[in-house]
């Protein structure tokens, strides 16, 4: 062999070498692309396949007994009652109870040093290291129930199918990973009229106080309940969470927990799997320390079931829109179009039942949605100016004062407390201030007080 064959062919080796390596690394690479953005840490493992559990093998018909640091530790199932059944939420409420009390009561007597007999409660023993009897009975005040999911979920991605096409594209336009788009499984189960006891509403369950930030909120709109206006206020506000936190872990933990607070505890703790393991607050809790957990675990299998031909979803709905060039009147915006009052609060959710009601306008600007049909296109043509209006409906206004509740208000002028909370977006107390405007809704039954005047607010501040 000459010395240009030898270097010939030692340069085809290296080749060789080379192609070999690309082809073994280019799957891994992939991979980790593809999980680096949601990384699934040892410390969470468990924690993920506990939620894949809940949310793809029981259903609310089964409640889960387990430990609420470590959900791997699952001490049993509960069978309990159809939920719609009348009196199920008495009797499901005992059965847990009645199992609770079982399951310390086994980790009370193994902590006291009481040896397992039987079969069940050798497999209560098994679940913890041997000769750490202290592990007991802290494991025994530590007890948690989680109902399953499984039928639920299976609701919500059938549900999700009206809609993740138009997330994703959201998602997209705002350069984020279209993984994000299966967050409202774990928020809502893509139920854009969800609310929860914490007042957070929509598909992406936004508090008034974060929606503020992002979306418009007053007495006659709330687009929290628009399931695409809310999608691209949660990709703004992920996007704020992932520039300043630096990860998507934190990013939706953030999501949960607040981003002021995970920067604080990122400070502190470092990295998210020490956050995960150590963070304590009175307000990171269960739910919070879980939440990139459930994640992973829903976006894991929404898309299996995704897979599953034979499940149906449901399909986007074609709709136009308006941009409204002034202020309309409801009630003459459906005779026009010929819609019923239901179709057009259901292509219009972010609408609050003022303007429904014809009691204020639909506001000038507002992007009306109607269904594409041909119909309501030629109608669309031919529609001009002739329902719009230059003001908005002027509200009745009443400044409280000293001793004054929303109850003793309300009935004061012949307005609901709860009609007075929503006009006004006052918080679940109904907290008020001395000095505070508040709108009073109009309505047959709203009556003027002879002892205590009512202002008119200018309609130029109005929407």
């Amino acid at each position: 062999m000459t010395g240009h064959q030898g270097e010939r062919a030692q340069a085809g080796r290296w080749i060789t070498l080379f192609f070999c390596l690309a082809l073994f690394l280019a799957p891994t690479t992939g991979l980790a692309k593809k999980n680096i953005q949601f990384p699934v840490y040892p410390v969470i493992e468990d924690n993920v396949r506990f939620w894949q559990d809940v949310y793809g093998k029981y259903n609310s018909r089964q409640g889960i007994l387990h430990d609420k640091d470590k959900p791997a530790i699952v001490y049993g199932i509960i069978d309990l009652v159809d939920w719609n059944t009348p009196g199920a939420a008495r009797i499901n409420k005992n059965l847990i109870k009645l199992a609770r009390h079982r399951y310390k009561k086994m980790l009370n007597d193994l902590g006291r040093g009481k040896k397992p007999r039987t079969r069940e409660e050798k497999r209560i023993a098994a679940l913890f290291p041997p000769k750490k009897h202290t592990r007991y009975l802290k494991a025994r005040d530590n007890i948690r129930l989680q109902i399953g999911q499984k039928d639920r979920f299976l609701q919500g991605v059938i549900r999700s199918g009206a809609y993740m096409p138009d997330l994703q594209a959201i998602f997209r336009a705002h350069n984020l990973p279209v993984e994000l788009a299966y967050l409202p499984h774990v928020e809502s189960s893509f139920n854009p009229k969800a609310h929860s006891k914490a007042g957070a509403v929509g598909l992406w369950q936004f508090t008034r106080g974060t929606g503020r930030d992002f979306m418009t909120i007053n007495s006659v709109l709330d687009e929290r309940y628009d399931p695409f206006l809310s999608s691209q206020a949660a990709a703004m506000l992920l996007k704020k969470n992932y520039s300043q936190l630096g990860s998507w872990p934190l990013a939706l933990t953030a999501y949960n927990y607040g981003r002021a607070g995970m920067v604080r505890a990122l400070r502190v703790q470092k990295t998210y799997e020490n956050i995960f393991k150590n963070h304590k607050t009175s307000i990171f809790k269960f739910a919070s320390r879980n939440f990139y957990s459930e994640f992973v675990a829903a976006l894991r299998v929404a898309r299996k079931l995704e897979k599953d031909r034979s499940i149906i979803h449901d399909h986007p709905t074609a709709t136009l829109s308006i941009r409204m060039k002034g202020y309309a009147d409801t009630g003459k915006i459906r005779r026009y179009f010929k819609l019923s009052r239901k179709d057009f609060a259901r292509f219009n959710p972010a609408l609050r039942a003022p303007v429904l009601t014809g009691k204020k306008y639909i506001p000038k600007g507002y992007l009306l949605r109607l269904p594409a049909t041909k119909f309501i296109r030629g109608r669309v043509k031919k529609m001009g100016t002739r329902f719009y209006h230059s003001r908005q409906i002027r509200d009745h206004m009443y400044t409280v004062r000293r001793g004054d509740t929303v109850g003793s208000i309300g009935r004061r002028f012949g307005v609901s407390t709860r009609a007075l909370i929503r006009a006004n977006n006052l918080d679940r107390r109904a907290t008020i201030r001395i000095g505070q405007k508040l709108v009073l809704p109009r309505g047959k039954t709203v009556k003027r007080s002879k002892r205590i005047p009512v202002l008119r607010e200018s309609a130029k501040r109005k929407p």
